[in-house]
């Protein structure tokens, strides 16, 4: 991702446009030539990582914004789009994508936008969804808050100066500074909640079945709330969802992504995850947290100048229902896609609670991805009610993967998996497990032959 070209030019008119300076005055203001600039705004040459650093002292702006603002989200995210089975025939290679975004940034966005609007596809998600919504604009951030992160860091580090335990030094900090105490709860008082803030009592009320981390977690999006408002109002204000349900979960979401970065604070946590070949289960008990939290910090890891390996994350059901997509930096199909594979071993590992399976696979589209998954059990649950349980799958594509903990022994170039994107979107012409064919193929029967797949379809 480092080496990537950055062609941003729209993005870079945009903002001088904003700034109201001609091309001349912001070329110098960066050092460099008008015409250099000129080149720069029609796409015709990248963005070298010196003129971004000065592009955001210059103008004080986040220098993810210009990728954020790629149309149709970039390369990548166009490229997952076209995955779908209707473009099949087509054959558009990498090369003619990046002349189209740079050639017709506007075609590009408008195609986006029409193919997002279908509602079904790979990827495509309703435009009404408050999920669907929410989870376009954390993608939009490639799942870094770059502010939200600070702030949280800092107050890390604060607590820890201030006491060894960090569960215990956020109660106290509620109890002094903002006269909330900390009260645990037993579950006939609480029996369906797991949390709640009485203000009358001005208690932090939590359920006795929460375990450490969960406490600990508890504890700290209810600090986020209060301490970290001004950067989630803002961050709200300026994804600017209309739908007040999907307004209300993204600063949910917001106020959880501050708690995990108090309980995982970003420098020491990417130190660790370097240190250890990020392996999990230490960093789970270094830093307290579960193995859900520890995954999800993982996709969030794309600091300027500190990035962590750029991993996605699913969380689904024994239905291979999703709850949970994020695919961060990784421009991961697997995590965008609204189908699974069932050959992809995040299904296999319910068959082995708490085991970590680990799995190397291939799309389709010969993208190759170091996998592993593991069962999660959420929290509140009691003995004799209805079982629940969730697999956390996390991914890096296999190139990135030499030094993980996980990949010793594991041939990174040798034989993997093919899987697709699930069976309505997958080509793979005799697949055993394949359950349905492609969208946009025909069915082909034949009373005289059957092949090992129950499904033959046509070319394009």
């Amino acid at each position: 991702m480092a080496d990537r070209k950055l062609l941003a030019g729209h993005a870079v008119r945009r903002l001088r446009r904003r700034a109201g300076l001609t091309q001349a005055a912001m070329a110098e203001a960066l050092a460099i030539s008008a015409s250099y600039l000129n080149l720069i705004e029609r796409n015709q040459r990248p963005i070298s990582a010196t003129l971004l650093i000065r592009l955001a002292e210059t103008f004080d702006f986040d220098p993810r914004a210009l990728a954020a603002a790629e149309p149709g989200g970039g390369v990548e995210a166009i490229r997952r789009r076209l995955a779908d089975p209707m473009f099949a025939d087509l054959d558009i290679d990498r090369n003619e994508l990046e002349e189209w975004l740079a050639g017709a940034p506007g075609g590009a966005e408008a195609f986006a936008r029409a193919f997002d609007s279908r509602g079904s596809g790979v990827g495509a998600t309703d435009p009404a969804d408050p999920i669907a919504a929410v989870r376009r604009e954390i993608e939009r951030w490639r799942g870094y808050f770059a502010d939200l992160d600070t702030a949280a860091e800092a107050l890390a580090d604060e607590l820890r100066m201030g006491a060894g335990d960090l569960y215990g030094a956020i109660a106290e900090r509620l109890r002094v500074k903002h006269q909330l105490t900390i009260r645990v709860l037993p579950v006939d008082v609480m029996p369906d909640l797991l949390r709640r803030l009485d203000l009358h009592a001005r208690q932090v009320q939590v359920s006795e079945t929460l375990d450490s981390a969960s406490r600990t977690f508890a504890a700290a999006f209810q600090l986020a709330q209060i301490e970290a408002k001004a950067e989630i109002d803002a961050l709200a204000k300026g994804a600017g969802l209309a739908d007040r349900a999907a307004d209300r979960l993204f600063r949910r979401y917001l106020a959880s992504y501050f708690a995990a970065g108090v309980m995982m604070p970003y420098a020491r946590f990417l130190r660790a995850c370097e240190a250890t070949g990020y392996d999990l289960e230490l960093l789970q008990r270094r830093f307290g947290a579960g193995f859900e939290q520890v995954a999800h910090r993982l996709t969030t890891l794309q600091r300027v100048g500190a990035r962590g390996l750029p991993f996605f994350m699913v969380r689904i059901d024994r239905a291979g229902q999703s709850s949970k997509r994020f695919s961060g930096a990784s421009g991961a199909a697997l995590a965008d896609a609204e189908g699974r594979c069932p050959l992809w071993r995040i299904h296999h590992a319910f068959d082995r609670p708490g085991s970590l399976a680990v799995q190397l696979v291939e799309l389709e589209d010969g993208a190759r991805w170091l996998t592993m998954a593991r069962t999660v059990t959420p929290q509140g649950r009691r003995y004799g009610a209805v079982p629940v349980e969730f697999a956390v799958g996390l991914g890096v594509a296999a190139e990135l993967g030499a030094g993980l903990a996980v990949a010793r022994g594991v041939d990174l170039t040798g034989e993997a998996t093919p899987i697709g994107l699930g069976c309505r979107a997958c080509l793979r012409p005799a697949c055993p497990q394949r359950s349905a064919p492609p969208m946009g193929r025909a069915l082909l029967i034949d009373e005289r032959e059957r092949g090992v797949s129950a499904f033959t379809f046509g070319g394009d």
